[in-house]
């Protein structure tokens, strides 16, 4: 009917390396015009009495500069008085949709923290991510915003920093995609990522194929990791435990193994509880995330341990530790080893800056398996958050990675996401550039606060993660406890689903195979396609020939002969 628009494929590209030049812009640009620079400054304006003008490299990449791009005080009135300004691109906005936002950005001297900005047709200034620039290469910054139904007409591009810097910027690219374009890409990401087809053969005694064999597959158990938080509760709650066990394969303990719940009194350590809630997970299959052997909050920490001395609190971190790892190594899948340690700095103001490395290799020292995760919250949920960005986040792992020894440390990628109100393509361009660090990578504390559009955005979230290629497991932050939740409440108090309970259910129940069957052509095979997982294959012949056994599907899934014996 002619009006069929070709919908652009998203863009997962990104980059965490600083380079002499950048790479090409995503999208060639997208609705950014002149987004290299090749056009001098065509397209792009100033503020105020900034001179900018187009640099160019040895290898004659072309870029834009700004000269005393620092707004001079206008009285104590002006805001954007000490900020430091790009140039800038006006753009034309549509609403509902989302808008996927990268550029390459250098500053004039040292490191500077540096956002990108949308400014909306209604005058809102949204920020579209940040990342630590640097003098003398270029970082990618990968973010975006979405338009809401009042924000089409005419937007501005560009990027600031409250450092007095001059600010240099190629490869601009502004991307839209209406928000069923953007859902259509999470589900085709997520059945790539998720499921694998199979090739099932079923052959006789003799090894000749077997046509009109029927093959029926029931799930045993879902592969990718979905769970939850628990709480003591349910060591003396049935239906709590048969309502959190019947629904997820991942748990973590929401205070239970922190330092403060084992030892409240200094060398009283009492590990009955842990201990048991562990017996319990285990009893299911279920997997346990350790959390946290330390958390970096000064506020967190017991009041007998915040007082101490250094070598007081040397050694309590050393019985601490080795009390904790060695109790548990082996019976939990990742360790949160210093919970928070990009936000705050109790263990590093005490012990000296390289408190987190050192402590990641003593965890490492005695649990061998255990991921050691970073554990880290507005990395994906605040744009606006300069203390969490990706950059400052990859930094951080960079530090721990370098120190002498952790060479073969398995470390974790762990991103709370405790969301209010998600910016969901800046959560999907902050994964792009996190999984480029190459190590498994979790949403480990998903919640969303009370709101009429709470379900609405925690389906969001839920899926981004689910279709992200980079993501490996998502845990839940929705506790039960009959006095009231964390922020978020999955069921009432007899465990009937509260509406995000339901949407949940609803997810589980759509990231699954259920019980399915089908026929072997004349070649004996039967394709079937399934989502990651255990299940159990029976194959049945009319000659009454059966087998049955069972099958792993994961991403490196393809072929299952079966052998059908009398």
């Amino acid at each position: 009917d002619g009006c069929m628009v070709q919908s652009v494929e998203y863009d997962h590209t990104a980059s965490i390396e600083c380079l002499r030049d950048p790479m090409k812009p995503l999208y060639k640009g997208g609705i950014i015009q002149n987004s290299e620079f090749n056009n001098g400054l065509m397209g792009w304006s100033t503020y105020r009495n900034n001179k900018a003008g187009v640099g160019k490299s040895a290898s004659g990449n072309r870029f834009a500069v700004v000269q005393g791009a620092i707004s001079s005080l206008f009285g104590a009135g002006d805001a954007a008085a000490s900020q430091s300004h790009s140039v800038y691109q006006k753009v034309q906005m549509q609403g509902d949709t989302h808008y996927s936002l990268s550029a390459w950005l250098q500053v004039s001297a040292g490191t500077a923290h540096v956002r990108a900005v949308v400014k909306t047709p209604n005058g809102e200034n949204i920020t579209a991510g940040g990342i630590d620039a640097q003098s003398g290469c270029w970082t990618m910054l990968k973010g975006g915003m979405t338009a809401h139904a009042y924000h089409s007409g005419q937007g501005e591009v560009f990027f600031e920093s409250d450092t007095p810097v001059d600010i240099w910027v190629d490869s601009v690219s502004l991307q839209p995609f209406s928000f069923d374009e953007w859902d259509a890409h999470a589900r085709r990401s997520a059945d790539k990522a998720r499921r694998s087809t199979v090739k099932v053969v079923a052959r006789g005694p003799d090894g000749q194929p077997m046509p009109n064999t029927n093959v029926s597959i029931q799930l045993l158990r879902t592969g990718f990791p979905f769970g939850n938080t628990l709480t003591k509760e349910i060591l003396s709650n049935p239906a709590y435990e048969k309502w959190f066990f019947s629904r997820f394969t991942v748990a973590t303990m929401e205070n239970e193994m922190k330092w403060y719940s084992t030892e409240w009194n200094q060398n009283q350590e009492d590990y009955k509880i842990p201990d048991d809630m562990l017996k319990m997970a285990q009893k299911y299959g279920v997997k346990v995330r350790g959390h946290n052997v330390f958390w970096d909050d000064q506020n967190s920490q017991i009041k007998w341990v915040r007082p101490m001395g250094v070598d007081q609190l040397k050694a309590a971190v050393q019985k601490r530790l080795k009390s904790v790892v060695s109790r548990y190594a082996g019976k939990v899948i990742h360790w949160d080893v210093l919970n928070e340690n990009l936000h705050f700095n109790f263990f590093e103001t005490k012990l000296g800056p390289n408190a987190s490395p050192m402590i990641y290799q003593q965890v490492g020292q005695i649990d061998h398996n255990a991921i050691l995760f970073m554990n880290e919250f507005n990395t994906l949920e605040q744009p606006m958050d300069p203390n969490g960005t990706p950059t400052k986040y990859i930094a951080k792992m960079k530090l721990i990675q370098g120190y002498p020894g952790n060479g073969g440390l398995k470390l974790g990628v762990g991103l709370e996401s405790h969301f209010s109100t998600p910016n969901i393509p800046y959560v999907r361009g902050a994964l792009d550039t996190l999984a480029q660090l190459k190590l498994p990578m979790w949403m480990t504390e998903v919640d969303v606060v009370k709101g009429p559009n709470q379900v609405k955005y925690l389906e969001q979230v839920l899926r981004e993660g689910y279709g992200h290629p980079g993501v490996q497991g998502i845990v839940m932050w929705a506790a039960w406890h009959a006095n009231g939740c964390y922020v978020m409440c999955l069921t009432d108090n007899t465990f009937k689903n509260l509406p995000v309970g339901a949407l949940v259910d609803k997810l589980i129940a759509e990231w699954k195979t259920h019980a399915t069957s089908a026929t072997t052509d004349a070649n004996g095979l039967v394709e079937l396609d399934l989502a990651h997982g255990d299940y159990k294959l029976t194959v049945n012949h009319p000659s009454s020939l059966a087998a049955s056994h069972t099958i792993t599907v994961d991403a490196a899934s393809s072929e299952h002969t079966v052998s059908l014996k009398v």
